[in-house]
């Protein structure tokens, strides 16, 4: 970890084991470490912090948990509730909730069906020009500038605006959409900035929603409002629902893995270097910075008593689907801890894995191939900047928010 992290001593005071915390600026900052102790005092961490729930680390169980929908629901994806203990606010708006990520089946069955043909490897060719050409507008200021913050300066620039041309909204917006989804993503334990961005999500939606109906564009929104199930449109509460995921997911987490994946190359010189003689490697390479720097973390909930690994789960806990942790399972992992851009085997669930596993696969994966292209293309060399401080996300998405670089 890089001396340019500021730790606070606080991994020592909590029992990691039955009191995990993973807000506390020890696990946001280095949870690599946390996990690989986990592994060795106990198969799954418990707390009781913002009620029960549990922490696996090792790939079994993860991908065990995720396969297993009849004692596992999604009808809770959030990691900590917005609300706990109290009526959802977004109930009456989304009563469907933002399937198919939210939803058990046959809902989730359905709603997943209608997605799929927009992030099919042919559809996502449709934004590769205009993702490389947003790339060199964006490389072409950072490159005057010197000294950019790759988070802010790059990567949180890219995929909110592919997301919008997506759905057929304002471009422009991108300070917006950006400021609301790290509000409602981010900020675990401030309820009102939460609800802030979710406001600021769902009002805004509410209206492009209704605007298609009387003008329709050749967008995500306007299809959905045009598709059927059983011979009946859908609600517009469901296309709500569904544009609020692709909104959401398709942003914090994309960019989480491009700056993530910036930090790792500002640090590792000879893995920049190497990629920088070896550009065939990159298709490799970001399937490893996929495994090694994973951002997402979701949620189930318990629907009924069950023992995982001499754990008693209880109907009604929450398990935290701890991707990130099963992606550094040395059981399954050669050098799991050490990045190797030329890794052959990967079978990484980054994505996720059963019914679950990310729709959008293939559009992250694109967004972070040509990005990092082009941009060791025209910066083959750069560094953490000076006495700059990095700042990492916690929560639902893991990656930096402030990256401070400096172009040798």
């Amino acid at each position: 970890m890089s001396n340019n992290i500021i730790m606070d001593g606080n991994y020592l005071n909590i029992d990691w084991a039955n009191d995990f915390d993973i807000l506390n600026s020890a696990y946001i900052e280095d949870p690599f470490s946390i996990w690989e102790t986990l592994r060795e005092e106990c198969p799954i961490a418990h707390t009781d912090r913002r009620k029960s729930s549990w922490l696996p680390v090792d790939y079994d169980v993860v991908t065990k948990i995720a396969h297993d929908i009849n004692h596992f629901s999604s009808s809770e994806i959030l990691v900590i509730p917005i609300m706990d203990g109290e009526p959802n606010p977004a109930q009456p708006i989304l009563p469907y909730g933002v399937p198919p990520i939210s939803a058990d089946p046959p809902l989730h069955t359905w709603t997943r069906r209608l997605l799929l043909p927009w992030f099919s490897h042919k559809s996502v060719e449709r934004y590769r020009s205009m993702t490389t050409e947003l790339c060199n507008n964006l490389i072409d200021k950072i490159i005057e500038s010197k000294h950019p913050d790759g988070a802010r300066d790059f990567a949180q620039q890219i995929p909110v605006r592919v997301i919008a041309t997506m759905l057929g909204v304002p471009t422009d917006m991108t300070d917006t959409f950006t400021s609301w989804v790290r509000d409602f993503l981010e900020f675990a334990d401030d309820r009102e900035r939460r609800l802030n961005g979710a406001r600021g999500i769902f009002t805004f939606l509410i209206e492009e929603i209704e605007n298609r109906k009387s003008s329709p564009k050749n967008d995500l929104i306007s299809e959905l409002l045009s598709s059927e199930f059983n011979g009946k449109k859908l609600d517009s509460s469901l296309v709500l629902g569904m544009s609020i995921l692709v909104l959401v997911a398709g942003i914090d987490t994309t960019w989480s893995a491009i700056g993530s994946s910036l930090y790792h190359l500002a640090t590792n010189h000879n893995d920049l270097e190497r990629l920088v003689a070896e550009p065939e490697l990159m298709d490799l390479a970001v399937e490893e910075f996929l495994r090694a720097y994973s951002p997402v973390t979701m949620a189930r909930v318990v629907t009924e008593d069950i023992e995982i690994k001499g754990c008693p789960m209880k109907k009604g806990d929450k398990v935290l689907m701890n991707f990130p942790a099963a992606n550094r399972d040395p059981k399954v992992f050669s050098d799991a801890d050490k990045v190797v851009i030329d890794r052959k085997i990967n079978r990484h669930v980054a994505f996720g894995s059963g019914i679950h596993r990310c729709a959008g696969s293939n559009l992250a994966r694109m967004e972070l191939n040509v990005s990092l292209r082009e941009w060791i293309k025209r910066i083959p060399r750069f560094k953490l900047a000076e006495g700059g401080v990095v700042t990492w996300a916690g929560g639902q998405v893991r990656g930096p928010r402030e990256l401070p670089l400096e172009i040798i």
